[in-house]
């Protein structure tokens, strides 16, 4: 007979936090949200850790390079979506890895006898300013200048005027040479009023170039999120087809993470996806897989090797699954029964495995809900394609600002591969969508929302006696609300004002 469960599948909707006691200490001064990423053993440290336990949704519409920047910059991952060629997945993580690093190898380089035609298509492509003169045109070949947009007049300069006649050459420029400490250079760019200082080697051969812009994004951005070479951190996101060709594209772009995108995650084909990772690159490549929603589900990826588990089945904004398939679950019910499974794995082998409450979150307390339920981070569609980083176009809809949003189920993201009908090899095939095409309401720049998230988040944490998400886990004390109690949480009774109400 079919298993029949005894409690009804609840929504994030259904519950709220009872207060615990705020002592003086709890302000969201405090409160650190640094998380494990990826599994780690009883006593140790976790390979990977994000400083906001907030992932953007491996979609088209979410999780290009530019959202992968933005959201680093902030302390949390992207997951850079997997529908496209893998050619171009691998070059958006390049991009990303490339952004930031304190001391950055040039990929915009041309020789001394290249025109400004060449220059100007250079900046076309990468969208650099800055490029690197050496006299091979090679990213290590010796410097013999550097051109910035300072350096010629597009509307005066002939297009055929060789790079040699109006680049800063080597006499006058100014340059450090191997060995320079970052905070050195960033000195250099400072006294001598630097946009860009190159660093050579002692053969005069370009090693890095430091940028002023590096400097002052750290300022801005006390979380970013980078490795040990000052490298911006990002996931990528695979299928289980054609991983052997698409694993080790991303893993040589430099992705830190990957991700097995698909609708259901319990299944042979992830396995498989797993264990050629994990055999071909060892411990040192970190996987996540899913979708579950249960502790089966949860279990068999754990057995696999999975580094993290996504936890959730049609809870997204933009998700038919549910309607088309009668397939999922309430969101709050699968976290609080994958979180167990969890603990009990981790009771029984000694090894934490990360769980990501992926769906089901309309608003923001929703994500204090899924992290106190035992999500080590929340991964987010709708929320992050709202904003000027997310690649959906920006549009006038009855005289409201509007982005672009679709789901990977829908027949517009044409991402057949992320449904493991036939696995490696065979033909990817889907009689009917799990995914609509939407728009949501434009939001504006992602930090300033998200600093405004993760504001609401810190201080709900106080509310409840917490400081850090492990703290929040123990301590949390959830309460089931009735239909009536919540009609009563919002504004009743009045008559609202005319004005915009925030999420």
């Amino acid at each position: 007979m079919a298993y029949y469960y005894e409690r009804p599948s609840r929504t994030f909707n259904e519950f709220l936090l009872v207060p615990g006691l705020t002592t003086k200490q709890h302000i969201p001064g405090n409160v650190t949200l640094r998380t494990p990423v990826t599994k780690f053993k009883r006593g140790e440290q976790p390979a990977l850790t994000m400083n906001v336990p907030l992932a953007s949704s491996i979609m088209q519409a979410v999780s290009d390079a530019n959202m992968a920047i933005g959201l680093a910059k902030c302390g949390g991952i992207s997951f850079i979506y997997g529908s496209q060629s893998i050619e171009k997945q691998a070059e958006m993580v390049r991009r990303v890895k490339k952004f930031k690093a304190g001391f950055v190898m040039s990929d915009s380089n041309l020789k001394p006898d290249d025109t400004l035609q060449d220059v100007l298509a250079l900046k076309a492509r990468t969208g650099h300013s800055t490029i690197a003169i050496t006299e091979d045109g090679a990213p290590n070949g010796k410097l013999a200048g550097i051109v910035t947009s300072r350096d010629y007049r597009e509307s005066r300069t002939p297009l055929s005027t060789p790079v040699s006649e109006f680049m800063t050459p080597l006499p006058s420029l100014i340059y450090a040479e191997e060995g320079i400490t970052l905070p050195e250079a960033n000195d250099m760019i400072w006294e001598h009023k630097l946009n860009s200082l190159p660093v050579v080697d002692r053969d005069g051969c370009l090693l890095y170039v430091v940028f002023r812009k590096d400097y002052d994004s750290q300022k801005e951005y006390p979380l970013e999120l980078h490795d040990e070479n000052k490298q911006l951190i990002t996931g990528a996101g695979i299928n289980t087809r054609d991983y052997a060709q698409r694993v080790p594209a991303l893993l040589e772009a430099g992705a830190d993470v990957l991700c097995i995108d698909s609708s259901d995650g319990y299944s042979e084909w992830q396995a498989e996806t797993i264990r050629f990772v994990k055999s071909t690159y060892g411990e040192k490549a970190k996987i996540g897989a899913g979708n579950v929603v249960d502790r089966d589900g949860f279990l068999y990826l754990a057995e696999a090797g999975a580094d993290f588990v996504k936890v959730g089945i049609g809870g997204g904004s933009i998700c038919i699954t549910r309607e088309q398939k009668g397939i999922g679950r309430g969101q709050a019910s699968a976290v609080i029964e994958v979180a167990a499974a969890r603990q009990e794995y981790y009771e029984k082998t000694g090894i934490y495995i990360p769980i990501c409450s992926d769906g089901g979150i309309v608003h923001d307390y929703h994500i204090t809900l899924a992290l106190a339920m035992g999500a080590d981070f929340v991964m987010l569609g709708r929320y992050f394609a709202r904003f000027d980083e997310a690649p959906g176009r920006k549009l006038l809809v009855n005289g409201n600002f509007v982005k672009e949003y679709w789901g990977e189920g829908s027949s517009r993201a044409r991402n057949w591969q992320r449904y493991d009908f036939g696995g490696a090899g065979k033909e990817a095939k889907l009689e009917f969508e799990e995914g609509v095409d939407s728009f949501i309401p434009y939001a504006g720049r992602l930090k300033d929302n998200l600093d405004l998230t993760v504001s609401k988040l810190k201080s709900t944490m106080c509310n409840c006696g917490a400081l850090t998400i492990p703290e929040l886990q123990e301590k949390a004390k959830i309460t089931l609300v009735s239909s009536t109690s919540i009609v009563e949480g919002g504004a009743h009774d009045v008559m609202l004002k005319e004005q915009e109400r925030s999420n």
